[in-house]
């Protein structure tokens, strides 16, 4: 099987294409460094013709990102994928699409399960679940990948915060379940494997680590870890972006543990190595020599 891997210069496309080039399938990268500006009319210049399964491995798990750019969210989140599909459906391509949690508005006392309808609080929800809805009646080979939490993403966010504050305020009242990059791209090649083997398995999944935590038990979590300022504090109170978090963006995982034999791995497991995965992009930003 031939498989395109679209993905940016954030860390999972990288963790991906490492861990899918290890496998005996044929794999092709491409680079789409910035959706929002992206030809999709020259989608065919992109895709190899005898391309069997496009990986749309651009992961969109930020809301403050998608806040301060609308227009750009919605040609990433939406768009693109949605020409993608168009694209696969006159050639006979499947798709593996992600998505996120944020597709729901935090209502729902429990674990949201696949079939529960989006009701989106935030843009980056909005245009993911309009993706999602557009890509069931366009394409009926496609996989959809609901994600929780990025770990990268309250990662970055403490040590963004560490430089300038010691007090740094999560919201308690939002609970979740974080996924590192590593445990997404085990998931995401699993997946992929079972499609080479014929599994005609299409439609909505959702996978997030193991262990249900709120934000500011997170902050916690992260604030312990070494090389985190042991002066900072964390505060469970409601900061600024708090608005753009649903108060509950549990999922339950068992379809994909059911399908694909695909079990939740705890994130606290990986968080000491997400925090040097995180470290690692920072210190490669600040060497790259600024634009002319």
């Amino acid at each position: 099987m031939h498989v395109l891997v679209v993905h940016d210069y954030g860390p999972l496309g990288k963790v991906l294409l490492e861990k899918l080039r290890d496998t005996h399938l044929h794999i092709s990268p491409l680079l789409v460094s910035d959706p929002a500006s992206a030809d999709l009319n020259a989608l065919e210049n992109w895709i190899p013709e005898d391309t069997d399964l496009i990986v749309n491995a651009l992961w969109l798990a930020d809301p403050e990102v998608a806040e301060q750019d609308p227009e750009g969210i919605h040609k990433a989140a939406f768009s693109l994928p949605v020409a993608m599909a168009e694209y696969a459906r006159e050639r006979g391509i499947a798709l593996f699409q992600l998505s996120s949690c944020y597709v729901f508005d935090g209502r729902k006392q429990s674990g949201y399960i696949t079939s529960n309808p989006g009701q989106p609080v935030n843009e980056l929800g909005n245009w993911q679940w309009e993706c999602e809805q557009a890509l069931r009646s366009l394409l009926p080979r496609h996989i959809i990948l609901r994600t929780g939490w990025s770990l990268s993403r309250f990662i970055r966010k403490i040590r963004a915060n560490t430089s300038s504050v010691q007090v740094l305020t999560l919201p308690g009242r939002c609970r979740g379940q974080p996924v590192t990059v590593k445990d997404l791209a085990r998931v995401m090649a699993a997946v992929i494997l079972q499609l080479d083997c014929g599994a005609e398995v299409w439609g909505t999944y959702q996978y997030a680590g193991a262990e249900e935590i709120n934000l500011y038990e997170l902050g916690l979590a992260i604030a312990g870890l070494p090389g985190i300022p042991e002066d900072l504090k964390v505060v469970d109170d409601m900061p600024e972006w708090g608005h753009l978090e649903p108060a509950n963006t549990t999922m339950i995982c068992t379809k994909i543990r059911n399908t694909f034999g695909i079990k939740q791995i705890p994130w606290r497991s990986g968080l000491v190595e997400e925090l040097a995965r995180v470290k690692d992009v920072e210190s490669h930003h600040a060497e790259e020599p600024a634009a002319p």
